[in-house]
Order: structure tokens, then sequence, then C-alpha cells
């Protein structure tokens, strides 16, 4: 038994005098600094009494010290729980209970907000300041720089990562060192990620994305990172010319579109923008390669499962689709009454419930025996929530979440179909289309519109040109005109937020 996690991401490269990572304050760490602060980390872990498969919880600023910290958890064989730096005392109130963690790492600043909390379930505290200061680095920098790796199978909790939360309570994704491992190989060869690439990181490191298809793929393949704070849309573009990986989500690549600095001659060096969290679209992916000459790479995943799909390096990136399934990795299409067994599989080209099954599908949600069993069927396969469809060519493409759809008059209605025509209307810069209760029809249609700046858009305009698109069942009863979509960290449009707004 090894723990084989920590030995291809960070013990393979623990005598690497190549840079690793490259910060704000123009700092250069090698492999082999990297690899000697995750074991001095380690120490500082066990010295607070953290044994292999305790949770150490940590709600800290982006700072490569924390993702030593994240290797110090594997090397001791301890379980990751990252959270939003966004969440407020109340919020981590369940998390931390939940999850009962052993440590839990915090700013300074807010360890008197939270030190009644970690009493509550005998945790201790240790820090990580936005200027790297604090007492957790302040205990690891007395300690060796080796440590005795504790051993792990792939079977082994590596992490736990609660989702959003967007429907009620956040459930805990228990994700083994097997499925982090797993994806991070299927991604690195199939993005051709080696340690040529110099990847631009602006994405929060409390998130799947962030850490484990950025941070995890970087590792194994021996890429030189740029870390960044933040996104900051002059220091992105700077970094360009000597950068060849960008990960973000869609709001990078709006933005990004909204600057002329933007052009083909900055994109030289760049192999490839990779985009997910959120779906991007079309029109962004089509405006992107039109100025830049790259077509962005959109991939689908989630918490509780990594990266399940990607559009390919080589070979056609279909616009509105999330490409075909990675290598060892099944999708299929199922009826949604999910009651069924076993599961009745649909047609290529017909919507339904996207199931998912691999190396890469989590353990189970922590302490939900029985959301567990709702939701991963017997035979291996993940009920993801998501509606989609598959093509002939294997493509997937998700309409939207099985919650958002709407059901009016009997008949099932995806808002993204409506979407799709919405957002190509002139003056409409993007739409979120959701279902409000009516007496009549069981539910209709809503439409909250961005419009572009300085453009005027009447809802009689979008009424006529809706007309011709789409069959009348489909057409919104109301239209509300909003500044912005409410969106959570990664740029995921809330519709439970609109829904509860425009209830009436």
């Amino acid at each position: 038994m090894t723990n084989t996690l920590y030995d291809a991401l960070i013990g393979a490269h623990a005598d690497n005098p190549a840079t690793f990572l490259e910060t704000d304050d123009k700092r250069q760490i090698t492999f082999a600094q990297f690899a000697a602060k995750v074991a001095q980390i380690a120490h500082a872990l066990t010295a607070a009494g953290v044994v292999a498969g305790d949770r150490v919880v940590a709600q800290v600023p982006k700072r490569w010290e924390v993702l030593a910290l994240y290797g110090a958890c594997l090397q001791s064989g301890a379980v990751y729980l990252p959270l939003n730096t966004a969440y407020t005392t109340a919020e981590l109130e369940y998390f931390v209970t939940d999850a009962a963690p052993r440590l839990l790492v915090c700013n300074p600043k807010d360890v008197q907000a939270l030190q009644p909390l970690a009493d509550s379930c005998a945790a201790k505290v240790l820090t990580i300041g936005a200027d790297g200061s604090g007492t957790l680095n302040e205990a690891a920098s007395e300690k060796p720089e080796t440590f005795q790796t504790v051993p792990r199978n792939p079977n082994d909790l590596a992490a736990l990562l609660y989702t959003s939360g967007t429907t009620g309570r956040s459930k805990g994704a228990m994700l083994t060192h097997g499925n982090l491992l797993s994806n991070a190989q299927a991604l690195t060869d199939l993005w051709q990620i080696t340690d040529e690439d110099r990847l631009i990181h602006a994405l929060p490191i409390f998130h799947t994305h962030g850490l484990f298809v950025a941070m995890n793929t970087s590792l194994l393949a021996g890429v030189q990172v740029r870390l960044m704070e933040r996104f900051d849309l002059a220091r992105v573009l700077d970094e360009m010319p000597q950068s060849t990986l960008l990960m973000g989500v869609p709001t990078f690549y709006t933005r990004m579109l909204a600057d002329s600095r933007l052009d083909q001659r900055r994109c030289k060096n760049m192999r490839l923008f990779v985009s997910g969290s959120a779906p991007l679209l079309a029109e962004t992916h089509e405006a992107f390669a039109d100025r830049t000459g790259h077509r962005i790479l959109e991939r689908y995943g989630m918490t509780e499962t990594n990266m399940n799909t990607s559009n390919p390096y080589e070979g056609a990136r279909l616009a509105g689709t999330v490409g075909r399934p990675l290598p060892g990795v099944e999708v299929r299409i199922t009826s949604s009454d999910t009651t069924s067994s076993p599961a009745k599989e649909l047609p290529v080209g017909e919507i339904g419930m996207v199931e998912v099954r691999g190396p890469n599908v989590f353990k189970g949600y922590w302490n939900m025996p029985e959301k567990t069993a709702e939701e991963l069927r017997a035979d291996g396969f993940f009920l993801t929530g998501d509606l989609g469809r598959v093509d002939d060519n294997g493509y997937l493409t998700i309409v939207g979440r099985e919650k958002d759809l709407i059901i009016s008059g009997g008949y099932n209605i995806y808002p993204k179909e409506i979407e799709d025509v919405l957002n190509d209307m002139d003056g409409v810069l993007e739409s979120a289309v959701f279902g409000a209760s009516d007496p009549d029809f069981g539910e209709k249609v809503i439409a909250a519109i961005v419009t572009e700046t300085g453009v005027a858009v009447s809802e009689d305009k979008l009424r006529a040109e809706i007309s011709g698109s789409l069959a009348r069942f489909k057409h919104p009863r109301h239209y509300q005109f909003i500044e912005e979509l409410p969106r959570n960290t990664m740029g995921k449009v809330q519709k439970k937020q609109l829904r509860d707004r425009y209830r009436d």
C-alpha cells in the first residue's frame, strides 16, 4: 500500500530544482522547495494531533502555502476540506459541525470569531494570513524538511468538498486518492499537458476547478504555474505572451473580450484555453475564436466526480457542447424517472438525466447514507441531476439542471433552449429562464434579461422575435429586465434566487 496521490503529485518532484510557482510579489518557489514546505507543514499537522483520516478545514486566502497545506494533508493521510472564503461564521457552523475536523486553519483576523466554533468540536486552530504570516507557518518553519509519508490506498479519502447547496443543505462529497489521481492523469494526457507548459492560475483554490483540475494536473506534469491571488484582467493579459495555458470560467473570457488588448499577437504563445464551472455561451466561444484564433475547450464536471467529459484537444471543439467522456469514464442518458431499476437508457438525441460511471466518481456523501443511496445506483452510475443529450458523434450537450426543468400544461420545457434563442437577439447580453407557479398550467415561463450597455430592448420586441423560433408553449409569460444575473463564486447562475425573487 502506497500513497500514490502524494507520490505522483509531490514526491516525484521532491528533487526538482525547476520553478514551480511564481507569485504576485515575483517570488519563485521550486518544486523541491514546495516539497520541503509540504513536509514541514505535515509535521505541524501531526504536532497538532492530526492523524490519518482526520479532517482539516481550511478557510484561508489564496497563498502558495495553502497549496502546501493541501499537499501536507495528502502526505500525512489527512482529509483536506477547503471552504469558500466568502462564507460567514454562521455558514461555517454547518460545515464544521458536520465534518468534525481535528484542525481548523483560518485567517488570523478570523480567529476570535471562529474559536468558539472550533472549541465546540474540540478542533485546534492554526492560521495563514493574506501575507503568508500566521501560526501554521511559524509552527512549520521549525520542522524538518522531510516527513515519513503515511501510506494510503486508492479508496482512502483525500478530500471532502461540499456542494454549493443551491437547493438545500450542502452535501460533503467524499473524494478518494484514486478519484483525484485518475482524473488528473486522464486530463493531463487528453490535454497534452507537459513540463513545457506555463499555466496562468487565477481561479480560487477552494473549488474543484482551481484545486484539482488546475493544480493536480500541474503538479503531475511538472508545469510552471503563475499563481495569482485572484483574476486581474491586466495581469492575465500581461502574462499571456510568456504562458501556454489558462483555465478559467466564462466570466474570464467575457471580460477579456471586452478589452481591446486581447488579440492574436498577445495569444501567440498560448496553447490552450479551458472553460468550465458554468456554461459558456456559444457567442462567447465564437467571438473568442474570431479575436484570438483559439477555440476555447469546454469540459464538464462537478464536485462529486471531478471532470467527466471534454471537448478534444485535437479535433472539433463544438460550441455549446461539453465534448465526449474522458478515457475510462462512461456517460449515459436515462429517463428522468430515476426510480426505475434498471435505468431506462434513452436513444441518441433524446434529452434525459446524465449519469456517469468511472474511477472519478466519488465514494458518497459524508454522513448521508440515504442521499448516497438515492444518487449512486447499484451499478456504479451517479445521477448528476443534469439534463442532457448525446449526438451521433458522442458529444454531450447539457440542457440544464433537472430541478430547473419547467413543466407547463404537461409539456417539458428546457430553459436552455429558450435562453439560446434570447441570447442570440440583438441587444441581449444574457438571459436566465426559470419557472414560477401558475394555477392553470402548473408552472409558467419567466425570462430574466440583461441587456447590452446602452441598448434599449423592449418586451414587445422579444415577444415578436421569439414567436418565429419556438413553439407557443415555450414562450416566456413574463420578462424581467435586470442589471445582472445572480451568480456564485464560480460564475454559475443561481436560478433559485431568481425563482425566490419572482415567485409571485
